[in-house]
């Protein structure tokens, strides 16, 4: 086995002492690292990947009293947001004395003193009871700004640290902003704090608001098995979040045990033949007089004959809407049979995405924003905050989003989907 500990960008060498604090963190150790790999064949000769374990430095590249952060919230909203954010000023402020935290509006578009407005001053007092309200307090915005203009404004307002909470694309802004600090030269750190509800981030075992929407999801799975039940052939059709990724499908369909047929972006489908969803449907509406269906929002984008190359404003391509196209496909096809189906749509997306974390995820975005601030003090850099298992580590950001994680079909998540639903492993085959 051939151990590889993946570098990670710092700003300089440390000289200022962790600040004595009683009852706070142990500091980790220089070149302690995390295997990714927590499985390995005997006599397989693999090259290991290694993460540097995050967590406080025993010396900080920054001398607290002089740090000015930022804060900025980035893309769709997600449980958890104001969580992050207020520990992360909790941490700046209780554990490293920190004079000054901002929050920056609106996302990136707070960057660019065209758009944005002027950032808040952040503090203790402010963010007190901001957890217990969904959204993020700093408004949030898709898109990117000119990194020599968000450059700019950091070193006009004296920002030295900066923690971008965001998903994918967020981070690619993250990390050309923290491209063109590097090309100035200037010692301003970036650190990213992954966001996605899709649960889509390399590296990243689970990302905070996940939890929360797999709750949410499951009582409208609930509502649509009653709904399902309650009428004669009756179809109970639920979208979720997932574009790229059907974390959130898969997951609650196996919390909630009431799901027929679940369908994911990582599983094309087909819609006719004796396999495909229509017939598969049938066979369960006729042996058991009701069902009910989960869809990923970026499932069976294949089956639309037109296809918008339009793309919004992260980049991302815009996703047809599988919801009403399904329910279409299914109300016309049993019409057309003579057994008609009574289809209950159900689409939950905003109510989840609203909605303020639950436990889990609350503790999940503490140690996210906790583990950014360590990081960002020891003056790393270009960074995302990562974890596996229980274990959090630094991770290069452009390596994280070189592309989407996504649901294994031959993993364990994915064949427990099939067991709990008794659906062929593909629609159509």
């Amino acid at each position: 086995m051939i151990a590889k500990g993946v570098p990670v960008s710092v700003l300089g060498p440390a000289h200022f002492p962790l600040p004595a604090v009683q009852g706070f963190d142990i500091p980790v150790a220089d070149n302690t690292w995390v295997r990714y790999d927590t499985e390995v064949r005997e006599g397989l000769v693999v090259e290991e990947l290694l993460f540097e374990k995050a967590g406080p430095r025993s010396t900080l590249f920054f001398d607290p009293a002089t740090v000015r952060a930022a804060v900025v919230t980035c893309g769709g909203l997600c449980p958890g947001l104001n969580n992050v954010i207020r520990s992360l000023v909790l941490e700046l402020s209780f554990r490293y004395g920190v004079p000054s935290v901002c929050g920056i509006h609106y996302g990136y578009e707070g960057m660019n003193p065209a758009l944005g407005l002027p950032p808040m001053e952040l503090t203790p007092t402010v963010v007190a009871d901001i957890a217990d309200q969904g959204g993020t307090i700093l408004g949030s915005s898709r898109g990117p700004q000119e990194p020599p203009v968000m450059v700019d404004f950091l070193v006009r307002r004296g920002i030295n640290m900066l923690f971008c909470i965001g998903g994918d694309g967020t981070q690619g802004g993250a990390h050309a902003l923290a491209q063109e600090i590097l090309k100035r030269q200037l010692p301003i750190a970036v650190v990213g704090i992954p966001k996605t509800i899709d649960n889509d981030i390399l590296f990243c075992d689970k990302t905070f608001g996940m939890t929360t929407a797999v709750e949410k999801a499951t009582e409208a799975i609930r509502a649509a098995h009653v709904e399902a039940r309650g009428a004669r052939r009756g179809v109970g059709l639920v979208k979720v979040m997932g574009r790229d990724a059907g974390f959130i499908a898969c997951l609650a369909t196996v919390a909630c045990q009431e799901v027929n047929m679940t369908l994911i972006p990582e599983q094309p489908f087909a819609l006719e033949g004796p396999q495909g969803l229509l017939a598969v449907l049938g066979q369960r509406l006729n042996a058991r007089n009701h069902a009910v269906i989960i869809v990923a929002e970026g499932a069976g984008q294949d089956l639309f004959s037109q296809q918008t190359a339009e793309r919004d404003a992260s980049g991302n391509r815009r996703r047809e809407d599988i919801g009403p196209f399904l329910k279409a496909q299914i109300t016309d096809h049993f019409r057309r049979q003579g057994a008609p189906a009574d289809v209950k749509y159900i689409d939950p997306s905003y109510l989840i995405r609203g909605v303020p974390a639950n436990c889990e995820d609350s503790m999940l975005c503490d140690q996210f924003a906790r583990k950014a601030v360590h990081a960002a003090m020891a003056g790393r850099t270009d960074t995302l905050i990562c974890i596996r298992g229980n274990t959090f580590f630094h991770v290069p950001i452009a390596m994280a989003i070189a592309k989407k994680k996504q649901v294994p079909l031959d993993g364990e998540l994915w064949h427990s989907v099939l067991s709990a639903t008794g659906q062929p492993a593909r629609f159509g085959t």
